[in-house]
């Protein structure tokens, strides 16, 4: 599940090992007895299909140019193995001989494939085929997956143009059934039975409203999908529950970014504001650098706008593939001066100015702190850094066995990075993406700061080593990790105690460095 060589993320061969990673991650589930066993399956069974139908139309015809004929015959047939075995399980339940049968042979057939090509087959086909050729590849892949029928079709030809007509044919017969089996409403969800009861509603919420795999879309098509916060705001309207959360204000200005335009920044003034400046939060949202936007984090703004009495302010940077790295850390940097030079007009404390975010917001506020300790200038007085990502690596154990969590799995990590780095292969060197290989006295600069880590999370593993790197450092810093939640769970605290938690735990490492006691009025400092 992890290549012997390197990779770029949009390269064919990486694709592959990312949903083999997927694929096995659910085996173990199925063995170890845990989770939803219906579902663990059926998302296996969707997951192989498009993959096969993506390698027998993209990979397999190439093989034989190539002088690997061998190989391509030996894969066809465990393809076919493995259709046929995903039928019987189709039509069998759970705890049947003849269901519990056909999972165990699919689980060692598909072991045994993924050996065979990720330890031979694709380090040869990579050597032959060069590695230019491999990104082309991996859009091609990419596109076959859209175009993928979504259950096995073992009668149907496995190769070349027929398969791609009956593709055609097959799939639309196949979205009327997966709607009319409730099959379709699964496929986003998590079924492994690792998360608690409220963060399996919210997953269970975003899962109902059939959304394709991020991972195998455009990122226009991406972008008109539901996102986190519309998963969070079903479980509000199902529990009564009124929102968002009210501030006194919320107002967007239009501030310089770094390329000679302009960008938002959406301000949330507090309730209570009282008398005097307010310390200033600049809260950098996620999304991969590609998609969501202001309003897919505007719950995590006005909690924490609440929870500390500060004004929090959130920049609108640009995104990828539109503009790709490094222009979302130029835009956040720039609007980060643009704050101090300018808090007063907003009624904001230029002396007490702190920074954070979630996901690659996390990686952004630590590069600006990096960015401006470099060049001699002031840094935030404290940074927060949610389930961050801080290296493009697949770092950690926890690109094993979170490979398969949801939102965000292991595939779509990749596609997000394919599409954020794309012509800037130096990216992953690059100290404000690559924030573990900083050296110790670079990150000695950095302020207090706070780690949030989630269980099901694939950034685990280097959101818990980043909070070690900068202990090793001499940084101040807290390590809050929470079981039982997935990526993203920072925004719903609406619904979720553990969220609601953590940005509490946020709140309270903020007012200390803002100066501002727990029990103190809004406005008020111990200075």
């Amino acid at each position: 599940m992890a290549l012997s060589y390197p990779t770029q993320p949009g390269d064919i061969d990486h694709l592959i090992a990312d949903d083999h990673a997927v694929v096995e991650r659910q085996f173990q589930h199925l063995e170890a007895g845990r989770g939803n066993r219906r579902v663990l399956v059926d998302q296996v069974s969707f997951e192989l299909a498009l993959h096969a139908f993506a390698e027998e139309t993209v990979l397999y015809p190439i093989w034989p140019e190539l002088g690997m004929e061998d190989e391509h015959d030996d894969a066809e047939h465990e393809h076919q193995q493995i259709k046929e075995l995903l039928v019987v399980l189709g039509r069998t339940d759970p705890g049947e001989d003849e269901f519990e049968d056909a999972l165990t042979q699919l689980i060692s057939v598909v072991r045994h494939h993924v050996h065979d090509e990720e330890d031979e087959e694709l380090p040869e086909f990579r050597a032959k085929a060069g590695g230019e050729r491999m990104a082309q590849l991996g859009k091609e892949f990419l596109a076959a997956k859209r175009q993928a029928p979504t259950r096995p079709h073992p009668a149907a030809p496995d190769e070349g143009i027929a398969e791609r007509i009956a593709g055609m044919l097959a799939k639309p017969l196949d979205h009327v059934r997966d709607m009319l089996s409730g099959k379709q409403k699964e496929m986003g969800t998590d079924p492994s039975g690792t998360l608690d009861p409220e963060a399996q509603a919210i997953v269970d919420a975003h899962s109902s409203f059939g959304p394709l795999p991020f991972e195998i879309l455009e990122p226009d098509q991406a972008r008109k999908q539901p996102g986190p916060d519309a998963a969070v705001k079903k479980v509000m309207a199902e529990r009564g529950l009124e929102g968002p959360e009210p501030v006194a204000s919320v107002e967007d200005l239009r501030i310089p970014d770094a390329a000679g335009g302009e960008q938002t920044l959406r301000v949330y003034t507090p309730e209570g504001f009282g008398t005097g400046p307010r310390p200033v939060l600049m809260w950098i949202h996620g999304g991969g650098w590609v998609l969501f936007d202001l309003d897919t984090y505007d719950a995590s703004c006005r909690g924490l706008a609440n929870k500390t009495g500060a004004i929090v302010v959130s920049p609108d940077y640009r995104r990828a593939p539109e503009a790709t790295f490094p222009a979302a850390h130029d835009d956040v940097l720039t609007a980060y001066r643009w704050v101090l030079q300018n808090a007063a007009s907003f009624g904001g404390d230029p002396t007490r100015v702190a920074i954070g975010g979630e996901s690659v917001g996390g990686n952004m506020a630590a590069a600006t702190c990096l960015q401006l300790a470099e060049v001699g200038e002031t840094v935030p007085v404290a940074q927060v850094c949610v389930y961050p990502l801080v290296t493009p690596e697949q770092h950690g154990e926890s690109m094993q066995d979170a490979a398969d969590a949801r939102p965000l799995n292991r595939p779509l990590l990749s596609w997000m990075a394919m599409h954020a780095f794309e012509g800037r292969p130096d990216a992953a060197s690059d100290p404000r993406v690559d924030l573990l290989g900083v050296p110790a006295e670079r990150l000695a600069a950095l302020p207090p700061t706070l780690v949030i880590t989630a269980e099901r999370d694939v950034l685990r593993s280097q959101g818990q080593d980043w909070a070690r790197r900068l202990e090793e450092a001499g940084v101040d810093t807290t390590l809050r990790h929470y079981d039982g939640v997935m990526h993203e769970f920072f925004g719903a605290a609406a619904v979720l105690t553990k969220a609601e938690e953590a940005q509490q735990e946020a709140a309270r490492h903020l007012r200390r460095a803002f100066g501002v006691g727990a029990g103190e009025p809004d406005g008020a400092t111990t200075r």
